[in-house]
């Protein structure tokens, strides 16, 4: 189970580094950035190749290009504490080309509370040489050093982006300004108890070549008028989706030839269906066709330096009810930075009188302010509580600031996606206690204990602390989500008592889990991941009570997961990757009355919803819109895009190697199996009970080359004779009743193909077509091109003849109507009659037929060649532009792309909100949903709905969901 999506339906060059021979010191460890890391594995930079099996899920999120920019950039981070080491895991993971951490301090027990890379044993050593050890180990590509002596302008000029935190002002305003003189990029990250701030400065010109990474949107079209400002009508199936501003370019119009393949022309929409673009007074007529395709042009954004936008800041909401918060928060993090260089120590938690004294500096500074960043009126209880929590240190804030500032560093290595600009400040002061009367927690319930929740408690109290080691949680899931959520668990010491946290997962780990799924190592390649997720996270917090399980959620396990598990949880957490897993946890905690937390990421998108009983609605209670499918009659004779044909390729792949297997072994063992397909509505008994005939009769292979002839004739069959078929039933030149030409609009006039053995993609296709066929009998397959070839100049194809009475339905309602005639029920009557008497005994076969089950990510088993060759194929057919295999494995695997740092961002969301309930939260208001597209970047938080009320007689009832009523 790894990171689920957003829905509730799925659908280079750089200049080698330096060494650091300025840092020989005996206190510093830094090693030359150049050389191959130890274990052999080749090094990120220019020659680099990206490891697809490692990075697939993330080259989904930024492209191969961005992927190589980043590989060359190397990046600082400064500060080693909780925020710090989050952000470094994060860039690690991406894949940079090295990463150097940098800290001066030795780990103190309040580190401990969030730095997940540092034990007790550690307290009293240097954080960057200790973390620096554990975050090497996330990735092999990227090297890890470590610097322990004061930060200099010499030593920065080695890297493409820095990151600063834990830093004093005058640190950030010093290094500030010299990383904008040299277009250094920087980032400026910081947390205090519930308050985070994020800077960015990425310089006086930022190239920007992709603004949000959606997919290029394309369209087509059915006129373009002769304008000084030209409109373009597109079809009306669905919507362009333009934006005024957008540019695009023109491919395959007939008459107005002038624009196909045009420099990008910027639009002006007009309506749904329809927009302006150029003069085209001068150009030729518009007879028909065309595409209209989307360009995404790059954007240049100039970055003020930290001292200049300090004066006039620039804020990005994180929530629209707290409109006035950045401007206050920006003075009250000033204010921080002052307290502290007076006392040389942070307030003291929950201290009142240096709460005053705080809020005291905090008026001086705004007094000083001169640009912008005054504010009129200091919002005093805001300030006070800063003052507060300062000194706090909780994980599930690092968490979310961390994914954050690492997605900004992601940005300044790739110029892929909107930067922050510049400014973004976010508090979570509703996870304080819910005050009745106006009751504060005291400075003695939060003072330092010297244990590892004192940056805890320093927020929340002791009580809270006990509370967290009481509670009893199901994790359901240990992919990316799952890891975070259990990194968080352990920090903040849930189940760190008499508690327990059962975490079930039926997945094992693989290669590609790697990239994100931090808890887990190459050496973890094929283990379980609930297991190995539970030991990982016992190294951080050796006091968490945790159990691994590897069962599946559903009604096959409600044996184990029964009454009495249950009813003696506090809570449940998913980490699923499925709507239907989703909806039936929510089931199960609408019945038991038990809180739900419920999270998923797509790309730089994430969500966050909770689900409190009597209190919220449900997951269930709101769905999203029905996927739009694929008309049947367009992927049977009428594709126009890629992802046509990849399903088509898709349902090829199952309608030959999986479902005629299953159903024919069905047949063998099942002696119901005969009586219950008959049962079947339609021609499904026919259709099904063909599949098994020429299964185990016509198309049974007994040898590799039989195999081998099977898929020279299929590939005949599919990519030449039924393309004839269709033309000399639709010619080319046909026209429609109303006259006009069949083959226009969304209808791609296709061609025929005659194979050929030097054409590299008809070889792919027999070669991985006859290997799967071979694997669906039990024979041996072979990967032998030559010996291929061989076997086919034997291989007899029968030359095509078109067949009279075909016929070919242009509609799915057509199709619709054809299969309930009374006509065709008699044809198929009469063939299952014949079905009965041909297929064999099933007593007497001896067959050893294997189904084949898609999986996308082994490259050695001959299933995306297949994919990929079988559509291409079709592309070829119909003149579509064919997709790689990487675009392929997306489209075909509905992979769900996915990346390290917004799976940070939305755990810690869902941490702060796992506090909340632990607290035992009543008001509505307190809980906050959330989404976010770290991309643009956006974010939103609103209340939850409110579970839905009825009124009986004089009693109002509040419930759940249905099944309450």
């Amino acid at each position: 189970m790894s990171s689920s999506p957003l829905s509730k339906k799925r659908r280079l060059s750089g200049t080698e580094t330096k060494t650091g021979s300025h840092c020989s010191s005996s206190n510093s460890v830094r090693t030359d950035l150049s050389h191959t890391p130890a274990n052999g594995m080749a090094k990120n930079g220019n020659d680099a190749e990206i490891d697809e099996g490692l990075y697939s899920r993330q080259l989904y999120v930024l492209g191969h290009a961005a992927m190589k920019r980043m590989q060359n950039s190397n990046v600082l981070i400064s500060g080693m504490r909780g925020l710090g080491v989050e952000i470094a895991k994060n860039v690690i993971l991406a894949g940079v080309r090295s990463v150097t951490v940098h800290d001066q301090g030795v780990a103190e027990w309040r580190d401990l509370a969030s730095q997940f890379y540092l034990r007790e044993a550690d307290l009293g050593k240097n954080r960057a040489e200790v973390s620096r050890l554990r975050l090497a180990e996330l990735n092999n590509y990227v090297p890890v050093t470590a610097f322990t002596e004061t930060l200099t302008g010499d030593f920065m000029t080695d890297f493409q982006v820095v990151v600063l935190t834990d830093s004093n002002i005058e640190e950030q305003q010093q290094l500030g300004e010299f990383c904008h003189a040299k277009g250094i990029k920087l980032v400026i990250a910081d947390t205090r108890g519930l308050f985070g701030q994020l800077f960015c400065d990425f310089g006086e010109e930022m190239s920007v070549l992709d603004t949000n990474g959606e997919q290029p949107l394309s369209s087509m079209i059915s006129m373009i008028t002769k304008d000084n400002q030209a409109v373009v009508t597109c079809l009306d199936e669905t919507r362009h989706g333009f934006e005024s501003g957008d540019y695009v370019t023109f491919t395959e119009v007939q008459g107005m030839t002038e624009l196909n393949g045009c420099s990008p022309v910027e639009i002006k929409v007009l309506g749904p269906y329809t927009f302006s673009i150029c003069d085209t007074t001068g150009f030729m007529d518009y007879i028909r066709g065309g595409i209209v395709s989307q360009v995404k042009m790059p954007k240049k954004i100039a970055f003020k330096s930290f001292s200049s936008s300090m004066a006039e800041p620039e804020f990005v909401l994180t929530d629209f009810a707290k409109f006035d918060r950045p401007g206050q928060l920006h003075v009250g993090f000033q204010a921080v930075h002052a307290f502290q260089k007076k006392h040389n120590h942070l307030p003291a938690p929950w201290s009142k009188a240096d709460g005053e004294e705080f809020l005291t500096l905090a008026k001086e500074v705004n007094a000083a302010q001169t640009g912008s960043a005054k504010v009129e009126q200091l919002d005093e209880a805001l300030i006070k509580k800063l003052s507060f929590v300062a000194a706090g240190d909780l994980a599930p804030l690092n968490a979310f600031i961390g994914g954050l500032a690492a997605q900004e560093v992601m940005k300044a290595c790739t110029g892929k996606f909107m930067p922050l600009m510049q400014w973004l400040y976010f508090d979570a002061l509703e996870c304080l206690p819910e005050q009745e009367g106006g009751a504060e927690l005291t400075e003695e319930e939060c003072a330092p204990r010297n244990c590892r929740y004192d940056g805890q408690i320093a927020v929340f109290g002791t009580k809270l602390q006990e509370m967290l080691g009481k509670q009893r949680y199901f994790l359901v899931g240990a992919g990316a989500i799952g890891c975070e959520l259990l990194k968080n668990f352990a920090m903040i010491g849930l189940a760190c008592g008499k508690g327990e946290v059962i975490v079930t997962d039926m997945d094992t780990i693989e290669k590609s889990n790697l990239n994100r799924q931090f808890l887990f190592r190459p050496s973890d390649v094929t283990k379980m991941k609930s297991d190995t997720a539970a030991a990982a996270v016992k190294q951080m917090n050796p006091s968490i009570r945790i159990t691994g399980h590897q069962n599946r959620v559903g009604p096959d396990t409600e044996r184990v997961y029964d009454d009495d598990f249950f009813e003696s949880l506090d809570g449940v957490t998913n980490a699923l990757d499925n709507v239907d897993a989703r909806m039936y946890m929510d089931r199960r905690c609408v019945y038991y009355r038990k809180p739900l937390l419920e999270s998923g990421t797509l790309g730089t998108k994430g969500n966050v919803q909770v689900v409190i009983p009597f209190l919220t609605e449900s997951y269930s209670s709101s769905q999203d819109p029905p996927e739009k499918s694929i008309p049947i009659c367009t992927l049977k004779n009428f594709p126009n895009a890629i992802e046509h044909t990849l399903q088509w390729a898709r349902d090829e792949f199952e309608g030959l190697f999986k479902q005629p297997a299953e159903n024919s072994i069905q047949y063998l063992s099942d002696p119901k199996f005969m009586e219950r397909t008959l049962k079947l509505p339609g021609a499904q008994p026919v259709e099904v009970l063909e599949a098994v005939y020429k299964s185990l009769v016509t198309d049974c292979p007994h040898s590799w080359a039989d195999c081998v002839a099977w898929a020279r004739n299929h590939w005949q069959c599919q990519y030449s004779n039924n393309i004839r078929q269709l033309l000399h039933n639709f010619p080319p030149e046909q026209l429609t009743s109303s006259g006009a030409p069949f083959w226009s609009g969304p209808k791609r006039c296709p061609h025929g193909l005659d194979f050929s053995t030097s054409n590299e993609l008809h070889l792919d296709y027999v070669v991985a077509a006859a290997n799967l066929f071979a694997q669906s009998y039990g024979l041996k397959g072979s990967a032998d091109r030559a010996g291929v070839i061989k076997i086919l100049q034997d291989v007899k194809v029968t030359p095509f003849t078109p067949r009279s009475g075909v016929k070919i339905h242009v509609s799915d309602q057509e199709l619709q109507n054809s299969n309930s005639s009374v006509g065709k029920m008699h044809t198929y009557d009469s063939r299952l009659d014949d079905l009965k008497v041909q297929l064999p005994s099933p007593e007497a076969s001896t067959f050893k037929l294997c189904a084949v089950d898609f999986e996308k990510d082994d490259d050695t088993n001959f299933h995306m060649d297949f994919i990929v060759a079988s559509s291409n194929l079709r592309a070829e057919n119909y003149d579509i532009p064919p997709a790689d295999r990487h675009k392929s494995k997306l489209i075909a695997g509905k992979i769900i792309p996915a990346i390290a740092t917004t799976t940070a961002a939305v755990v810690g969301l869902v941490c702060l909100e796992l506090i909340k309930i632990i607290q035992g939260h009543k008001k509505l208001e307190s809980f906050k949903n959330g989404f976010m597209n770290l991309a643009l970047p956006f974010f939103a938080f609103s209340e939850p709905i409110a579970a839905p009320s009825h009124k009986v007689g004089t009693a109002c009832l509040v419930c759940l969901s249905v099944l309450n009523m």
